[in-house]
């Protein structure tokens, strides 16, 4: 029997791992759940991704890139005249008032990071990534403080189930910035 020729089938194995974690969370995720919501038989799930943390990786590569993304976009942020506090607490707004289940779905692959070393490297590389940007308006110790600022207004606000304040962010932020 010939193999049929799917390009796109890891690719949507990533994006049912997402979709998994979002529905069950972290402890909900494994090939056989990865390979039910892709559609796909299980064999394909270990043949893309050998172990669980390998997928876990990947989807977590992936939903990173929303925020950085966002980031990027901003023209403002290369704008050496724009109040960078106030740039970068309207970006925590929007990224907020989205959809917020992403920002669960982005922080939960996050955090996982706690438990599975093989997803600190990724971890490390979006906050480094996003410091990276950030100081090229600052300097680089106050690019990473800003980068732990925004994920702890983040977290908290998804952990409490608080709104947004922008207000505060803006102020906090400026702080920081000095």
């Amino acid at each position: 029997m010939a193999r049929r020729y799917d390009p796109e089938r890891r690719q949507r194995i990533i994006d049912a791992a997402i979709r998994v974690v979002g529905s069950k969370g972290i402890a909900g995720l494994s090939h056989r759940s990865a390979a039910a919501e892709a559609e796909v038989p299980l064999g394909s799930t270990t043949y893309h991704f050998k172990t669980l943390d390998e997928l876990m990786v990947a989807a977590l590569r992936q939903a990173s890139e929303g925020f950085a993304k966002a980031v990027s976009a901003r023209g403002a942020l290369e704008d050496p005249r724009s109040d960078l506090a106030e740039e970068l607490a309207q970006l925590l707004g929007e990224w907020m008032a989205g959809d917020r289940t992403g920002v669960e779905l982005e922080y939960e692959l996050y955090l996982a990071a706690l438990r599975r070393p093989a997803l600190r490297p990724v971890a490390a590389e979006w906050c480094a990534g996003l410091a990276d940007q950030l100081a090229r308006r600052t300097d680089p110790v106050t690019a990473r403080a800003l980068v732990a600022l925004m994920d702890g207004i983040c977290l908290q606000v998804l952990l409490t189930g608080a709104e947004y304040d922008a207000a505060y962010a803006r102020e906090m932020l400026a702080r920081v910035i000095g």
